[in-house]
């Protein structure tokens, strides 16, 4: 069998991956991460902005360096897939969950349609091997997105499609196979906007591209199982998992396109949850609710926390910023 060259791989793999569902894919030349991605890593460690969330400080280098995680690696496939809903919660008064997180949980979704990837790849390329990744292993995600031509990083953190906005979920495949790169994306169109940062309720966007996690209403509601710290309670605006405000204004985001993924589309149950749905939930209509759902992550007892802060405001404090 007579095996493409790299520049009609790359176009047979971007075909793929769209008849596969995924919206933009790009490719890049595996490699140590610039310096400055790396120093703006350690220098988010040393400031402490990523809470209690550990494993960011284990494994850096193979956060710096996809050789780490696959040895031989050679090129790094970037792909994009749109998550947003065509409709949301039903009910005003109901705790609110992010988009993200409406249906089907996409670390299931995306890794699925990775591994169809890398076997197209392998009968078109035989012996080419891979591994791919959606969260699930220390990687700069974004930092690989940006240097396949997809985007550039907002000042909310959030990687910023020109055409399409920040809905998107990244995932990434690292194969041991040279590849036609695309060009870098070296422009930033935040311009002057700092919607992002003066809307963030809990002002944990402290500067443009600087996130402290440990204010970020997304963490206090997943990441972490402390309590919400008194002063962030009537902070939440209504979240009791995840967040969206910063993507909401976004002005990218202004005419975005909608999701064209089944499996992405939000599940009829949770949409029409009442507040008193939420209030009652035990652990059987728990499960079954969020069975393939990323809420699940949070757990009943964590979903029950975010809700008792809602619930429970300081008196003593005001919602807003300042």
């Amino acid at each position: 069998m007579q095996v493409p060259e790299k520049q009609n791989i790359t176009k047979l793999l971007k075909k793929k991956a769209a008849d596969l569902g995924f919206d933009f894919c790009g490719v890049a030349p595996a490699g140590q991460v610039s310096e400055k991605d790396e120093s703006a890593l350690k220098e988010w460690l040393s400031k402490g902005y990523h809470g209690k969330m550990t494993y960011m400080e284990q494994h850096l280098e193979k956060r710096l360096n996809p050789f780490v995680l696959v040895p031989g690696a050679k090129s790094v496939i970037s792909v994009l897939l749109n998550y947003l809903p065509p409709t949301t919660q039903k009910h005003a008064d109901a705790p609110k969950v992010s988009k993200y997180a409406l249906g089907k949980d996409y670390h299931i979704v995306i890794k699925r349609k990775l591994k169809f990837l890398l076997q197209y790849l392998q009968t078109i390329y035989p012996g080419i091997q891979g591994r791919p990744f959606v969260d699930s292993a220390p990687m700069l995600d974004r930092a690989w997105a940006v240097k396949a031509g997809l985007g550039w990083i907002g000042k909310n953190t959030m990687l910023i499609h020109l055409g399409a906005g920040s809905w998107f979920f990244i995932g990434a495949l690292v194969v041991d196979t040279l590849l036609d790169y695309d060009e870098p994306y070296t422009r930033d169109h935040c311009g002057g906007c700092t919607r992002c940062i003066d809307t963030c309720p809990t002002d944990a966007i402290t500067g443009p591209r600087e996130l402290d996690a440990t204010k970020c209403i997304s963490y206090q509601t997943i990441e972490t199982k402390d309590p919400v710290p008194d002063e962030l309670k009537p902070k939440m605006e209504g979240y009791v998992f995840g967040c969206d405000i910063c993507q909401d204004v976004c002005p990218y985001n202004k005419h975005a396109p909608l999701t064209s993924e089944p499996e992405l589309l939000p599940y009829d149950t949770l949409l029409n949850m009442s507040r008193e749905d939420w209030n009652n939930l035990t652990s059987g209509p728990f499960k079954r609710v969020f069975e393939d759902s990323p809420v699940r992550r949070a757990g009943l007892r964590g979903i029950r926390k975010n809700i008792e802060a809602l619930e429970n405001p300081k008196e003593n404090n005001q919602s807003g910023k300042g």
